[in-house]
């Protein structure tokens, strides 16, 4: 399963190579824009993308970005509380 971070580029920072940097979350990484370039890549900058591995694989707008980002906050809490609760029984099973 590929999972897609939101990020908005910030500027571009090679363009001849397609390099833009972006913010996820106010981590600033370095991503390749060549996927969702189709035309002048300063027209780029403010743009929300969802980004994996090192790739802006496709825009999205503000709406769904803040959505997306909801939703991977609530998946990391819930694994959060399956692992306390993985480490609880774990606890448990070994105090019987």
């Amino acid at each position: 399963m590929c999972l897609g971070i939101p990020g908005q580029i910030i500027e571009i920072s090679d363009a001849e190579r397609k390099l833009a940097t972006v913010d996820v979350s106010g981590v600033r990484r370095e991503v390749n824009v060549a996927c969702i370039a189709d035309g002048p890549l300063d027209n780029l900058i403010g743009v929300w993308a969802l980004i994996h591995v090192g790739f802006a694989m496709s825009r999205i707008n503000e709406e769904e970005a803040a959505k997306t980002l909801e939703v991977l906050k609530m998946l990391g809490e819930a694994q959060d509380e399956i692992e306390a609760m993985r480490a609880s029984q774990a606890m448990m099973e070994r105090a019987s």
